[in-house]
């Protein structure tokens, strides 16, 4: 009894295998106790994807293209002609290549170019990364805005840098929600304060024509803001309304408020210059000021999707759908558990096979199990699990174990644990083999870690964690929780 009490203050001693222990703890709590809560019930705040949850999933593609082209007209003025021409905005994303947010053939748009004197070099239907943000913030904006939990938004990206798809995954939602968070668009309103908390309606989102991206007012400042343009119509009712409501003469007292879904999100005076000029005439080119630095960049942002009121800058066609009922998300997660119960089971039984011995059998399985659970409790705050994700799981539970006998193999001598000098080269040795082995599998792991392939992305990001997981926490405490145990049995 003495000298397992040595052995078990030995073990708890060395800082590796305390810190192994303290982040099992702390994956624990993540999973079942620490917010943010993703969900309840066995799996804890575990973030599901739709394969175990079962929900739907949208491909949009975008109707827009980026070209390259060459021309002898100035930029500024090529752009004005070519956005009159095709009447469609068109974005610049450098000097000889342009955004255009109207899908029109290839064939088409080169006539078009060379009418107006240019040559069209490239054309690649999609948007720029730029433009492909913007949608994603706006869909996310709507998935917030709606309650909707366990969302994911992939833009799939080209080499060259242009989107071409994005993948909107809805888990816990049928396909008709999903079609209606994709398609919906937001109702926002500008309103004009009256007298105490009252205030009274100027116009809707309908007589916003356009909207700018966040820019710096003025231009070299460290103050944001975002411009916007209403329509004639929207312009005069703009006008009537700050008139009538006092805005022109007291715009402290008479403030502008911008309302989205009956939910506030800006509001300001009108500035000095901008209340002069509505006296006079009407107003079609506005711009809202958000403050100055980083927040104020932020704010702009987050105007910006407001004053679209949900609607995307460019038009989007769904290329691809489907849904994954709630009974199939329920079966495919049973299905996950028992594979990996299996799949541990299975190991230990090899295990034991090749050493025929619970001492060593017993700390491999154990080191093995919290491995997955340290993983696990740090991917709930950055992955969804799907079928992939689980799949990375496994694959993380197969690799660890390989690596735990590398090490039994390397420290072992005859069936027993060398001394202590020999015991450190030869797990120094181990090591090397191991972190070979481990920066092999991050660096084949990258390129999809690192790219928008939608679920291999889950199957790349959690074999990374567990590797990295594993060289520098669980491999280490195993070490020596093996030496301790068999110095024991040897004695």
């Amino acid at each position: 009894m003495a000298d397992d009490d040595s052995v078990f203050k030995k073990m708890i001693s060395d800082w590796h295998v305390l810190v192994m222990i303290a982040l099992v703890i702390f994956a624990i709590a993540s999973i079942y106790i620490l917010p943010p809560n993703f969900g309840n019930g066995a799996e804890g705040n575990l973030q599901l994807g739709l394969d175990l949850e079962g929900g739907a999933w949208i491909q949009l593609s975008y109707d827009a293209e980026v070209v390259r082209f060459t021309s002898t007209t100035p930029l500024d003025q090529f752009v004005t002609d070519l956005s009159t021409t095709i009447d469609a905005p068109v974005e610049v994303i450098s000097e000889d290549r342009l955004e255009i947010q109207k899908l029109i053939p290839e064939d088409e748009l080169a006539e078009i170019f060379a009418g107006l004197g240019a040559k069209l070099v490239s054309y690649e239907q999609g948007v720029s990364e730029d433009t492909a943000d913007v949608v994603k913030r706006i869909l996310e904006e709507k998935v917030n805005t709606l309650g909707t939990r366990d969302a994911r938004f992939n833009t799939i990206t080209s080499s060259s840098g242009v989107s071409r798809y994005m993948r909107v995954e809805l888990a816990g939602a049928d396909i008709n929600t999903a079609q209606d968070i994709v398609g919906s668009q937001g109702k926002f309103e500008i309103r004009i304060a009256t007298t105490g908390n009252e205030s009274d309606h100027v116009l809707y989102g309908d007589a916003v024509t356009s909207v700018s991206k966040p820019t710096q007012y003025p231009p070299g400042s460290d103050s944001w803001g975002v411009g916007f343009t209403l329509s004639p119509e929207g312009a005069q009712a703009f006008k009537d309304g700050a008139i009538q409501y006092g805005a022109t003469t007291n715009p402290e007292a008479h403030e502008l408020m911008m309302f989205l879904d009956g939910n506030m999100v800006y509001t300001a005076p009108l500035s000095t210059d901008l209340a002069s000029k509505l006296r006079t005439g009407t107003v079609r080119e506005l711009s809202a000021s958000t403050g100055a630095g980083t927040d104020g960049m932020e704010k702009a942002r987050e105007l910006e999707i407001h004053l679209r009121a949900g609607a995307l800058p460019v038009d989007v066609e769904i290329a691809g759908s489907g849904q994954v009922s709630a009974s199939l998300g329920e079966y495919f997660k049973m299905m996950c558990v028992l594979a990996g119960l299996l799949a541990l089971a299975g190991v230990a039984v090899m295990v034991y096979y090749r050493y025929r011995e619970p001492l060593v059998v017993i700390p491999m399985i154990c080191t093995n199990i919290a491995e997955i659970v340290i993983l696990l409790g740090i991917a709930r705050y950055i992955q969804q699990l799907d079928l992939a994700s689980i799949a990375g799981l496994i694959a993380v539970l197969g690799t660890g174990i390989d690596q735990l006998v590398v090490i039994t193999d390397e420290v072992l001598h005859e069936g027993k644990v060398p001394s202590p000098s020999i015991y450190q080269s030869r797990l120094k040795r181990a090591f090397g083999i191991i972190m070979i082995s481990a920066a092999t599998m991050v660096i084949a792991m990258l390129p999809l870690a690192v790219m928008d392939l939608a679920s291999l992305k889950g199957f790349a990001i959690i074999t990374i964690l567990g590797v990295l997981i594993g060289v520098t926490i669980t491999r280490p405490a195993y070490g020596k929780i093996i030496m301790a145990i068999l110095s024991r049995k040897d004695a």
